[in-house]
């Protein structure tokens, strides 16, 4: 177990009990795990996770921790939010150490934001720990870089629903389309087919790169290259595993030159 003393030349912040870490365990590779967040699963006594955290995380995990599965996908039966909210609050004043653990960060699109306002109601002491977002580490690993001089000054993170499971309809889509050189989507292929309507009726171009990247960072990343304007179509011809990345822009021309990870055999 590592200890809550001084370790490489800095100190680790103590995880007292009764208290629930918000960790991100980033988009799949156990490599982009954060210094804190390995020292907060060796330390954890419960461990409450996401169904996008890799299983090779999990097992960063200290022998004695628990884990409890409350993982929410689209389209399936999942816990309710209300309920995981409640389930960090009772462990954590049964006196335990309650980590959180998230795919990617807690605060993207990862409803850390809502526990840690229940957690706040409740009068528990709680701790953010970042992790890397699929967005940015997903898209490294595909070779498209998010920002890039030649090509963008800005890029707009996009979820692909809202919270009752329909596109956002809060979106000013047409402003979207006309002032954001790169969008990354988050869990849009359920809505496809609507988000490239409102692409290219707000002035994007049919021709313009498109990327979607399959279960980014892991194992069985794959990575498909087509155009705004051939996406649904390509989309409705093979399977993709989610969860996936939908990337539109002129910066997914770049990972000809930048595919850095090497290719296994299908």
């Amino acid at each position: 177990m590592i200890s809550n003393s001084s370790r490489a030349g800095f100190d680790f912040p103590v995880f007292e009990h009764g208290t629930v870490w918000l960790v991100g365990a980033g988009p799949g590779d156990p490599g982009l795990v954060t210094l804190l967040a390995q020292h907060a699963l060796m330390n954890a006594d419960i461990i409450v996770y996401d169904a996008l955290v890799d299983e090779r995380i999990l097992g960063l995990a200290a022998a004695t921790a628990e884990l409890e599965y409350a993982g929410k996908r689209g389209g399936r039966p999942s816990p309710k939010q209300p309920d995981i909210s409640l389930r960090l609050i009772e462990h954590a004043r049964a006196g335990r150490r309650v980590l959180r653990l998230k795919g990617g960060d807690p605060f993207v699109f990862g409803r850390g934001g809502e526990e840690a306002l229940a957690l706040v109601a409740a009068g528990i002491r709680f701790r953010v720990v970042p992790g890397v977002t699929a967005g940015v580490g997903g898209l490294a690993y595909a070779g498209i870089p998010v920002t890039h001089r030649d090509t963008n000054q800005a890029v707009t993170f996009v979820t692909g629903h809202d919270m009752a499971g329909d596109l956002p309809g809060a979106l000013d889509w047409n402003a979207l389309a006309r002032a954001s050189p790169v969008i990354v989507f988050y869990m849009a292929l359920g809505h496809l087919e609507e988000i490239v309507e409102r692409l290219l009726a707000g002035g994007r171009r049919a021709d313009e790169p498109v990327a979607i990247v399959s279960k980014a960072t892991t194992p069985e990343q794959r990575v498909m290259v087509t155009s705004l304007g051939s996406v649904v179509d390509f989309c409705k011809s093979i399977e993709i595993p989610p969860p996936a990345l939908v990337v539109v822009g002129q910066n997914v021309a770049l990972r000809d030159r930048l595919d850095w990870l090497p290719h296994h055999p299908e």
